[in-house]
């Protein structure tokens, strides 16, 4: 009994630990994104790898109306939906995708949503620099179908893949449109994964967890002192 009970201490410590350096690097993203949202950079001749994640930039150049993507598996508020990526064609020739925001499931799997628009060109587009969200299991990565009509679906797809799709090199990033951008949709951007709180909580509980052990450990141990005592 002692021996389960400190090697089950050892890794309800071990996982509380764990929780808690999680939450902690889930707090430095929101602070990054905070610290994104105090001024907007000129993007110029530099890549968005260059620039520091959750970065409000600014960029000029014409949406690729004619070819966009639907990320699939995307939700808000408990309710399905897709994210609409959209090709926005630099002045120097290079191409990034934005994602404009999420838009509902249409209720049928064969009708996707109207994601058509109509913007001026050349036009200013403020966003976020982001990574494109990513599955956390392989089997739910989906590319997109070459020969599938635009817009084209795709799940948790790689830069790559998209590029592909699109016979063009994108940059390795993508912009998150900005709330109070035109030609966009539902837009609540934040950090991915649950809160720092959630964590720590997390962590909290399999401290107690050990505590706990203990506890019944010196419980146990006790009465049975007690009882060997008793039978002398």
């Amino acid at each position: 009994m002692t021996v389960l009970t400190l090697v089950g201490c050892a890794i309800f410590v071990s996982l509380g630990r764990w929780q808690w350096e999680r939450g902690q690097l889930r707090e430095a993203e929101w602070q990054a994104f905070e610290r994104g949202a105090e001024r907007v950079l000129p993007l110029g001749t530099r890549s968005l790898d260059e620039l520091e994640r959750f970065q409000r930039v600014s960029v000029s150049g014409r949406y690729d109306t004619e070819r966009q993507f639907l990320l699939d598996n995307r939700t808000h508020d408990g309710r399905a939906g897709y994210e609409v990526l959209t090709p926005l064609v630099l002045q120097d020739g290079r191409a990034l995708l934005v994602n404009r925001g999420w838009v509902p499931f249409t209720g049928y799997r064969e009708r996707l949503p109207d994601v058509s628009l109509d913007a001026p060109e050349p036009l200013e587009v403020k966003g976020r620099v982001a990574e494109l969200p990513r599955a956390g299991i392989a089997r739910g990565r989906v590319a997109p179908a070459l020969d599938a009509p635009w817009p084209k679906l795709a799940s948790f797809p790689s830069m790559e893949q998209l590029s592909h799709a699109l016979g063009r090199e994108l940059e390795p990033r993508i912009l998150l449109l900005d709330p109070d951008e035109p030609h966009g949709y539902v837009r609540e951007w934040k950090p991915p994964g649950p809160q720092p709180e959630t964590h720590w909580s997390y962590a909290i509980q399999w401290w107690c967890f050990a505590a706990l052990a203990l506890i019944l450990w010196l419980t146990l141990s006790t009465r049975k002192v007690s009882e060997d005592s008793a039978s002398k």
